[in-house]
């Protein structure tokens, strides 16, 4: 496995962790409550930060393991690689367009600030998480 598919499984991995930390966390702060009752916002932003903290720290144990393996090869990537990114950022992008248009629609609608931002957090996760799935499928069939 290439240093950027590793890369993009840690990402993989680390946003299903991240984001079901997240909803378990908030559905235990309502308590069978209304979800908007719930301070959202500081389980958000550790989430976020958990996310991309244990993501670099799995991409960096990854590493060390496939550097034991493989020395000459463990931090190179090349034209297929940057091709394979492009093309997860591509796919990944259009369910940003998707989430910020739903948050439009719940500004226009004057939602509550919880399902605002939680539509926008979906919507990056969303897109990070779709975009890494194509570019593992990428890389397992080719770009063509």
């Amino acid at each position: 496995m290439v240093y950027e598919e590793r890369n993009t499984w840690a990402g993989l991995i680390t946003s299903v962790i991240g984001l079901t930390a997240y909803v378990i966390i908030v559905l235990q702060q309502a308590g069978g409550g209304p979800l908007t009752a719930v301070n959202w916002w500081p389980i958000m932003l550790w989430t976020i930060a958990g996310s991309v903290v244990l993501s670099i720290v799995l991409s960096i144990g990854w590493g060390m393991i496939a550097g034991v393996r493989d020395p000459d090869g463990v931090g190179t990537s090349d034209q297929r690689d940057r091709d394979i990114a492009h093309m997860g950022g591509r796919v990944g992008q259009a369910f940003l367009v998707i989430a910020g248009l739903g948050v439009l629609v719940l500004c226009a609608f004057e939602a509550d600030w919880f399902w605002i931002a939680n539509t926008m957090f979906f919507g990056f996760a969303l897109s990070a998480f779709i975009g890494g799935i194509a570019s593992v499928i990428a890389y397992r069939r080719g770009l063509a």
